[in-house]
């Protein structure tokens, strides 16, 4: 996989601070090949370190698609949020490849390391939108079908709905259900993530999903 220049990452560790500079633009990913459409992450990263340049390209895809998804599941409710989630990508995808020649392999899924640095990165947009919030009703981008003004009246309504079920649900059983739902994680990939175990994430998820059927149940009432 041939890169343009990188600028360096403010730090070449593998923290899950480790992010480029927003300037930093990375060539497009194509898709993950079909030999490797199956391949775990883990051992992708291995083909990847040894030089071959098909998997370092499907591992690329891979996290691309893994940061794409929870950035937008994050970020929904923000103007902009559309490209800025796809800056936070391309930001993840920078900092994985910079990390890869030093990543160490310690028995957590690779999915989890893609997560942090994700997460990390969000949480900066977050904060930095915090000091001057602009929500927005579209939901996480999807391919544009061009719907009419009802279709979209409908779907913007139904987008409000959901972000503010979520909204009611406490920090952490809203991160499972981004990792899990959102991201697509395995209950233990999400455990591995979070430093829980998998029971306690698939008891956290149990609890968060009552919680919104109770929520919506009650919603629903009142509009009667």
């Amino acid at each position: 996989m041939s890169l343009g220049p990188l600028r360096k990452p403010r730090s070449t560790g593998e923290a899950a601070g480790d992010l480029p500079s927003s300037s930093v633009t990375f060539p497009p990913v194509t898709a993950i090949s079909p030999e490797n459409a199956q391949t775990p992450l883990r051992d992708l990263v291995t083909q990847a370190r040894q030089g071959d340049d098909v998997a370092t390209n499907d591992l690329m895809a891979a996290v691309h698609q893994l940061s794409l998804r929870y950035a937008r599941a994050r970020l929904g409710r923000y103007a902009a949020a559309t490209d800025v989630a796809a800056d936070v990508a391309q930001e993840v995808c920078v900092a994985v490849l910079v990390a890869l020649p030093r990543y160490t392999d310690r028995g957590l899924p690779f999915e989890a390391f893609v997560y942090r640095i994700a997460a990390n990165k969000v949480a900066d947009v977050r904060r930095g939108a915090m000091k001057d919030p602009v929500p927005t009703e579209e939901f996480p981008a999807v391919e544009d079908l061009a719907p009419g003004p009802e279709e979209r009246a409908v779907s913007a309504d139904e987008a409000v709905r959901v972000w503010d079920l979520l909204s009611t649900l406490p920090e952490q059983q809203r991160e499972i259900l981004t990792l899990r739902v959102a991201v697509g994680l395995t209950a233990e990939q999400t455990a591995s993530s979070l430093g829980m175990s998998a029971g306690a994430v698939r008891v956290a998820q149990h609890r968060a999903l009552a919680k919104l059927r109770e929520t919506l149940a009650k919603q629903q009432e009142a509009d009667l």
